[in-house]
């Protein structure tokens, strides 16, 4: 259910503001983007495992364990293997915002989206990021503004907020996020951004990061590919009034936690939901591996399975794909106790019994896999491991849409 409050976005916490212009980087939509906290924040993040790295990305890395005050973002190029020249402009771009908001260039972070392999069109780039410090705000229209700015292909805005009490003071969460394609665990060509008035400490905030990222970003697959650009970074400024979370055992981490790996699941399923030329949100159920870490591969398989993927487009009910990805997922279970299952919200349906196929009704598999959204749940007897992998069928428009992505 959406919060009446999400177009607020990253600036619904208390100490945030934000902006997003139209720099002339794309042809007519907003294409850079500023989050600013006016209080020195507590920062953490993530990153691609590419090898190959956006210099945004490697600037960010050296700066993450500061106090940050500032992320800027920059859609439509990716600043990705540009050589020396693509990293002098990441650090323009740093210095830059720094300059226009007061503050040290180590407290801004960098992040760009877009086509890989050409140098940013700099002067453009700089002077909207003037203007996108002029413009900073803390109402709706800055929040929406900056979502905007950091689109690509993406089809709709993902703005989330969230929020809870403590011992009578709120505590506000807001987070923003892009993503379409070259989405794959280990995050993809997404960009996520949390900020939260909350004050906690930073080797907590790394941690329960960590966690949050691994049950939602690194949960969600839409085509396999890694991007080079991925980047998440949560802001902690304090400004909410209550005591700082110091302890992992008490109630307020808990709760905190709990709103924070919320908000970041809503954010991951909805990058799913917006799968470049998607029409299906798939779950990937597995229970009963032998650990977590089994149920987590067996996941992953199924959901990257372009068969499987576009079975699910085809609304074809071909669990054998479902049962040979699991197969070749690396782990060792015994196929001949495994039960497969399709569903959606309204039925469930058994189509695989001990490994074997059973005559199942065609015309409610259909009905099933009609649905927007479906799931497959596989059934194994090894163990306790279970995870969920989100994912999306696979369609003619995604070979369209990146067919003719540099044009």
């Amino acid at each position: 259910m959406a919060n009446s409050n999400d177009q607020y976005g990253v600036v619904y916490p208390k100490g945030f503001k934000a902006s997003g212009v139209h720099a002339k980087i794309k042809k007519k939509k907003k294409d850079i983007g500023i989050i600013y906290s006016e209080a020195p924040a507590t920062a953490s993040g993530a990153f691609t495992k590419n090898l190959v790295k956006a210099a945004p990305v490697i600037l960010s890395e050296e700066n993450i364990n500061n106090n940050i005050r500032a992320i800027v973002i920059n859609s439509g190029n990716a600043n990705a293997c540009t050589g020396k020249q693509g990293y002098k402009n990441a650090v323009l771009m740093q210095e830059t915002t720094a300059e226009e908001l007061g503050i040290a260039k180590e407290e801004v972070l960098v992040a760009s989206t877009g086509v890989i392999g050409v140098q940013l069109p700099i002067e453009k780039i700089l002077e909207g990021i003037r203007e996108a410090a002029d413009e900073l705000g803390d109402d709706k229209d800055e929040g929406i503004a900056v979502a905007e700015a950091i689109m690509t292909t993406d089809t709709f805005r993902k703005q989330f907020t969230t929020e809870f009490e403590y011992e009578g003071k709120e505590i506000r969460l807001g987070g923003i996020c892009k993503g379409s394609g070259m989405i794959h665990p280990n995050m993809a060509t997404m960009l996520g951004f949390v900020t939260t008035d909350a004050a906690i400490e930073k080797n907590l905030l790394d941690e329960l990061v960590k966690e949050a990222v691994n049950k939602s970003f690194n949960s969600i697959t839409v085509d396999g590919d890694t991007s080079t650009n991925d980047m998440v970074a949560v802001l902690a400024n304090g400004a909410s009034g209550v005591n700082k979370i110091t302890d992992k055992d008490s109630d307020l981490y808990a709760m905190f936690a709990e709103n924070l790996i919320g908000i970041m699941k809503k954010m991951a399923k909805n990058i799913v939901l917006d799968g470049e030329g998607a029409t299906k949100f798939i779950e990937v159920k597995i229970k009963g591996a032998k650990n977590e870490e089994d149920a987590i591969k067996a996941g992953k398989s199924v959901a990257t399975s372009s068969l499987v993927k576009t079975a699910a487009f085809g609304e074809d009910a071909n669990w054998g794909r479902i049962l040979a990805a699991v197969g070749y997922s690396g782990i060792e279970f015994n196929p001949y106790e495994t039960n497969i299952y399709i569903g959606s919200k309204a039925r469930e349906l058994l189509v695989c019994e001990m490994g074997q196929g059973l005559e199942f009704d065609e015309d409610i598999a259909k009905k099933i896999l009609s649905e927007k959204e479906i799931y497959y749940l596989v059934e194994m007897d090894e163990g306790k491991g279970d995870a969920v992998i989100y994912t999306c069928d696979l369609t003619y428009d995604y070979v369209k849409i990146n067919g003719s992505y540099r044009s």
